[in-house]
């Protein structure tokens, strides 16, 4: 019953107009692309397909946009919204670090864009039996892919309290991360703690009256962090933009968007790793004289405008980096 309720819902939420979706830095982004009309663009992270659509606008029949997400929602929502754009895209449901594999499948070996826009979709955080809002009460979930077996229920109800408090600490920066942990172990020894409401209680519990009554929600970072926990995010991405580097084109660029301060530094040292190029000890090379095969188009994060802050309050700390290769 809960099931069938589950994908009734999905497809209502598909087939209405009410899920409105803001890309962040979308301007930015499609600029920072240098698209040219008949290359090949990867959208790693679909999501509603803001930016494929864009993406999808400036491709001719030649052209071809590869859309990828692990979210069965994402799917089916980006495919209705590009088909109204052209036919030239292609739609995969698959984790991006597998990204080597799904081209590999669609015999494409080099591609001309690559763009990540990482992070929690607008929708993933709408629809509340996702469990990825404090805000909102439900089953404690924030599986980015609903096929995967681990979700943030499992991660608060059996991991030990050291485990707990590393994610928390190494995940989400919180510096309360030892008192938060010790109060979960306390309270699930009494009953398994279900909801994120529950959760959200907790926290609160473990926390100083200075800290709860900041600007900021109470459980963010602790959220954040089983939200990285439970879909592995920092490693998939590393993972991923090595891959993507080396699938570019000559003059292909890969645009990255971060949320945090984790994924950028990943974005950031992946980006510079790529440009540096080691010499070895002894060998007199002026600069000129280093072949590099990428270059930096941001020295520095492109970030959101007032403008677009004021309009979309999720492009708050969002970074976009961009790299090219030479």
């Amino acid at each position: 019953m809960f099931i069938a309720s589950k994908v009734r819902r999905l497809q209502d939420v598909i087939e209405s107009d009410s899920f409105v979706h803001i890309p962040v830095l979308l301007n930015e982004t499609i600029d920072g692309l240098n698209i040219k009309p008949n290359g090949i663009y990867v959208d790693c992270t679909m999501g509603g397909a803001g930016h494929s659509s864009e993406i999808l606008k400036r491709l001719n029949k030649n052209g071809l946009l590869i859309g990828i997400d692990q979210d069965d929602f994402a799917i089916s929502r980006g495919s209705s919204v590009l088909s109204k754009i052209s036919d030239n895209f292609k739609v995969v449901k698959a984790n991006f670090v597998n990204l080597k594999d799904v081209l590999k499948e669609l015999n494409i070996n080099k591609v001309d864009g690559i763009i990540y826009d990482l992070g929690v979709s607008s929708f993933q955080f709408d629809m509340k039996e996702r469990g990825f809002s404090y805000n909102q009460d439900a089953p404690l979930d924030m599986r980015m892919d609903t096929d995967r077996y681990l979700t943030a229920y499992d991660v608060v109800n059996s991991y030990s309290e050291s485990e707990l408090k590393r994610v928390f600490y190494e995940y989400g920066e919180e510096k309360y991360a030892s008192s938060i942990a010790k109060n979960i172990v306390r309270e699930r020894n009494k009953k398994p703690i279900e909801t994120t409401f529950e959760l959200v209680e907790v926290v609160k519990k473990s926390l100083p009256a200075f800290v709860k009554r900041a600007s900021k929600h109470p459980a963010k970072k602790v959220f954040q962090a089983l939200r990285i926990a439970v879909n592995d995010e920092l490693n998939v991405l590393e993972r991923s933009l090595k891959d993507a580097l080396n699938l570019l084109n000559k003059n292909g660029r890969i645009c990255a968007i971060s949320f945090h301060s984790l994924e950028d530094r990943i974005v950031k040292v992946s980006f510079k790793n790529a440009v540096d190029v080691k010499v070895p000890k002894g060998v007199p090379l002026r600069e000129s004289e280093i072949k590099r095969e990428y270059k930096l188009i941001t020295s520095k994060p492109i970030v959101p405008s007032n403008g677009e802050l004021e309009d979309n309050n999720r492009a708050h700390s969002a970074k976009l980096r961009i790299i090219e290769k030479i």
